[in-house]
């Protein structure tokens, strides 16, 4: 893989928010520090992402020092959020798994639900060594996630959302592309690959960080979500579906959990272990 190169970090404070995009990050064993530790949930204790909520691509979030929050979105003043104390906790529902969080304060749960017109609430990861553990069929023992959809990190490859463009450009809507990367949301970015190469990773090294692939990432109706605009289309689902199609999901990037930890920075080199 010759000259493979780390070329950019995405990290999403909150989940389905809009992410930053720092020039380096601390990894954890449940993923990036600060990535995804607050999710926002419904009356019915459910986490709420894009899918349901596609204008969340525009509200942004930026980590504060000591794991805060400062939340801005159009149309509102923009609004600090301490990390509450842990005094109690509720429980929530993503994807089937039942998880403990802290709920911040009113004044944040009021914001959120001003920009949504809907009643959601803010909640935060407070122990993330103990809340949620990795789906067992693809996990070690002892892993765990934050709000994350399901694993750590989120690896994706230039040439592969190269590949998949130049697909989509022979397809009945090609109007619909070409399509960035933000589409996928990944944690990061490897530059300098063949197309699909990742397909074949097991184990690979970002700068000092090792780490395992745990498996391909299924896709959802959140990559066809303009997260600029939040409308939707019909791609890169479409195309996947008729060319990247595995165990019944459509897929794109693969999924990681950090063996080591460590910093990683923009222009590391990418090694694959196996």
């Amino acid at each position: 893989m010759g000259n493979a190169e780390l070329l950019s970090i995405h990290i999403h404070p909150v989940k389905a928010f809009r992410g930053q995009s720092p020039r380096e990050a601390v990894v954890e064993p449940w993923g990036l520090a600060g990535d995804r530790r607050w999710a926002l949930i419904d009356d019915g204790g459910k986490v709420v992402t894009q899918r349901q909520q596609p204008r969340l691509a525009q509200a942004a979030a930026e980590l504060l020092p000591g794991g805060g929050l400062r939340l801005s979105a159009p149309g509102l003043e923009p609004l600090a959020v301490a990390v509450p104390d842990p005094v109690s906790t509720v429980s929530l529902e993503i994807f089937r798994d039942k998880v403990e969080g802290v709920l911040a304060d009113g004044t944040a749960h009021a914001w959120c639900s001003a920009y949504l017109g809907a009643d959601v609430r803010l909640v935060h990861m407070d122990d993330p060594a103990t809340r949620r553990p990795v789906d067992p069929e693809y996990a070690l023992p002892g892993e765990t996630v934050s709000f994350a959809d399901g694993y750590p990190l989120l690896v994706t490859t230039v040439a592969s959302l190269e590949a998949l463009n130049s697909l989509m450009a022979e397809g009945e809507h090609a109007a619909e592309g070409p399509l960035p990367m933000n589409r996928f949301r990944p944690n990061v970015v490897v530059a300098g690959t063949a197309p699909w190469a990742e397909d074949g990773w097991r184990r690979l090294e970002i700068g000092e960080v090792a780490f395992r692939v745990a498996k391909a990432c299924g896709r959802c109706v959140v990559t066809t979500t303009d997260q600029a605009t939040t409308a939707r289309g019909r791609e890169p689902l479409h195309t996947l579906g008729r060319h990247r199609r595995l165990g019944g999901k459509l897929v794109f990037g693969q999924n990681l959990v950090p063996l080591t930890r460590g910093t990683i920075r923009a222009g590391d080199p990418v090694r694959v272990i196996e």
